[in-house]
C-alpha cells in the first residue's frame, strides 16, 4: 500500500496568499494546474517562435508538481520564504527533504520516474520556464483580485512583473503580450 496519491491529492487543502485579504481563495491543487498549462505554453511558444527545443510534455508534467513538497511544508509567505539569502538555502533543504518524504511513500518499482518530477534533472531554460510559468500565474491571480476591485493585490502585481521583466524570459514575454490582456476582459468581451 502507497499513501503517496492520497498526499498529492491533499494539494487542495494548502491555501496560498495567505497573507492577503483574498476574493476568492486559490489552492495548490488549482495554482499548480494552472502553472502547468502556462509552462507548456511557454515550451511550445519556445518551440514554435523561438526555435528553442523543449520537450513541452515533461514541462508540463514537472509543472504539475513543482510545489508538490508544500504538502508537507506548507505555502510560506514569499516576504519570509526570500527575506535573505540564509533563509532561502534553509527552504531550499526543507523543500529537497519535503520532496524526498514523499517519494519515500511510492513502491520501489516506480519511484525513479516521480523522482524524476519532484527533484527533476532539467537545463536551466527548463527551469526558467518553470519559474516564469508560476510567475504568470501568481500574476493572473493579482490581476483576477484587480479586476473585482480588490486592491490588496496592487504591490503583489508590480513584483510579479517586476520579476518577469527581469528574468528577461523571451517566450515568457511574448505569453504576456499575447495572451495576458484577455485576462482583464470579462466572458462578454472575450
Amino acid at each position: 500500500m502507497s499513501n503517496f496519491f492520497s498526499m498529492i491529492f491533499r494539494m487542495k487543502y494548502i491555501n496560498r496568499w495567505g497573507l492577503m485579504r483574498n476574493s476568492f481563495n486559490e489552492n495548490l491543487s488549482g495554482h499548480s494546474f494552472e502553472v502547468a498549462l502556462i509552462a507548456h505554453a511557454l515550451a511550445v511558444i519556445s518551440n514554435k517562435r523561438l526555435n528553442i527545443a523543449v520537450d513541452a510534455d515533461k514541462i508540463a508534467v514537472i509543472a504539475l508538481y513543482h510545489d508538490a513538497p508544500e504538502i508537507i511544508t506548507g505555502d510560506l509567505p514569499t516576504p519570509i520564504k526570500y527575506h535573505d539569502e540564509k533563509i532561502k538555502h534553509a527552504y531550499k533543504i526543507v523543500e529537497k527533504d519535503a520532496a524526498k518524504r514523499l517519494l519515500e511513500l511510492l513502491p520501489d518499482d516506480i519511484k525513479q520516474e516521480y523522482e524524476k518530477l519532484l527533484t527533476p534533472d532539467i537545463t536551466d531554460y527548463e527551469q526558467d520556464i518553470i519559474k516564469a510559468a508560476d510567475k504568470i500565474a501568481a500574476l493572473i491571480k493579482c490581476i483576477e483580485e484587480e479586476v473585482i476591485g480588490n486592491r490588496e493585490f496592487i504591490n503583489a502585481k508590480k513584483a510579479q512583473l517586476k520579476f518577469l521583466n527581469e528574468m528577461n524570459c523571451e517566450s515568457a514575454n511574448i505569453f504576456l503580450e499575447e495572451f495576458l490582456p484577455g485576462f482583464e476582459k470579462t466572458l462578454d468581451e472575450q
